[in-house]
């Protein structure tokens, strides 16, 4: 079994992900185990600009961006687990099932996203994954990623 020995931090992160500010939503992966699971952190501030609008009296952390937060840290895993990190081959997000919110975020939170891989195959990956913010769930997801080639 392949187990992360030292955290990725932001820098290393970012040579992963393709995101940049204001989408890159994972700040910190703390535990991976090849081909099995990803533990990441998001850090939730008030300087990030959704907090402006949603909403400005009592703001919390968009569904939407928790599910993308969870998303790439599947796509750190996957990365991580196949060595894949080409222009001729993406690992494309393309579907969410069974998802829940239980709880909202607010600013100060710390989101800590766990994925667990499901399926792997040629084409199709599926993780579990889970947010939480004290120890609480905060929302449960199947993440689902395609694997699309492209031709020179």
């Amino acid at each position: 079994m392949n187990i992360l020995r030292k955290n990725l931090n932001i820098k290393k992160i970012l040579k992963i992900l393709p995101h940049r500010y204001p989408f890159l939503l994972i700040d910190r992966v703390i535990k991976l185990s090849i081909f099995k699971y990803l533990k990441a952190i998001k850090n939730c501030t008030i300087n990030e600009p959704f907090f402006q609008g949603h909403f400005s009296k009592d703001p919390i952390f968009p569904g939407v961006l928790i599910i993308e937060s969870m998303a790439q840290a599947a796509g750190i895993l996957i990365y991580k687990s196949t060595g894949q990190l080409s222009i001729n081959t993406l690992y494309h997000f393309v579907g969410i099932d069974n998802t829940r919110f239980k709880k909202t975020v607010t600013p100060g939170d710390q989101i800590l996203i766990e994925v667990f891989f499901l399926k792997f195959n040629k084409n199709i990956l599926k993780f579990k994954s889970t947010a939480i913010v004290n120890k609480d769930i905060i929302c449960k997801s199947t993440i689902i990623f395609a694997k699309k080639s492209f031709l020179n």
